[in-house]
């Protein structure tokens, strides 16, 4: 369960879906203007009669009043093994939780220098193509060469994007599994277990419930408190 098993959890919260791709160079279309001199069309006048009022409708049944949660099953006595879903540990703890803050903000931020990039690419494309014919020769070939340069320059950028956001996530899984192993034996010391499996990942077709160990683990990690700045992996 140390291997693959976490990393493949851990992924599945912390990894972002390539989202570096260029965006198409092409201008979206705009609406032709209207000749000058060219009468409007005059829309012609409604002889639809006006719409009867709607008829009342009868007032909504009152909301069933909220169901409360109910308590987490007991672990039975003298069990031997357990279970926790790690994806879920990632997604409720507050560790996995800033992680994951992490990753977005280096995407977002990406997102944001890639798409100022490619509307500078654009513009040049645009420049090009409305204006190229009447340019001389000259400042054509340097507008040509130009927008070589940007395109090799975007696409250069969006792969160190792609490469910087894997590595951040290789970190943070890295960082996590670190503070979560501990956690794990300290609870499967408690419980008395001899196995504890990743739920995930055991191919479980059905466990008690009170053999899942998620929540405990997610308190014992914020229980721990956040990670010291600096700590190694």
């Amino acid at each position: 369960m140390r291997g693959s098993a976490l990393v493949a959890s851990l992924a599945a919260v912390l990894s972002v879906a390539p989202v570096f791709a260029q965006a198409p160079a092409g201008q979206p279309a705009t609406p032709a203007a209207p000749s000058p001199g060219t009468a409007k069309p005059v829309p012609a006048p409604s002889t639809a009669k006006p719409a009867p009022p709607p008829a009342a409708q009868p007032a909504a049944p009152p909301a069933a009043p909220a169901v409360a949660p109910q308590p987490p099953a007991p672990f039975p006595q003298g069990a031997k093994m357990g279970f926790v879903n790690l994806q879920m540990v990632a997604q409720l703890s507050t560790d996995g939780k800033a992680a994951a803050s992490k990753v977005q903000a280096l995407t977002t931020k990406k997102q944001a220098e890639i798409a100022e990039r490619t509307k500078a690419l654009q513009g040049a494309q645009q420049k090009l193509q409305t204006g190229g014919g009447v340019m001389s020769d000259q400042a054509r070939a340097q507008l040509e060469r130009d927008i070589e340069r940007q395109t090799k320059e975007l696409e250069r950028f969006q792969q160190d994007a792609q490469a910087e956001l894997n590595e951040l996530q290789q970190e943070l899984q890295n960082e996590f599994q670190t503070r979560l192993f501990p956690i794990l034996d300290q609870l499967s010391v408690e419980k008395g277990l001899h196995l504890l499996f990743s739920g995930a990942d055991a191919g479980l077709v059905w466990a008690a419930p009170g053999l899942d160990l998620t929540a405990d683990a997610v308190k014992k990690l914020d229980a721990a408190g956040p990670a010291k700045p600096g700590a190694k992996p």
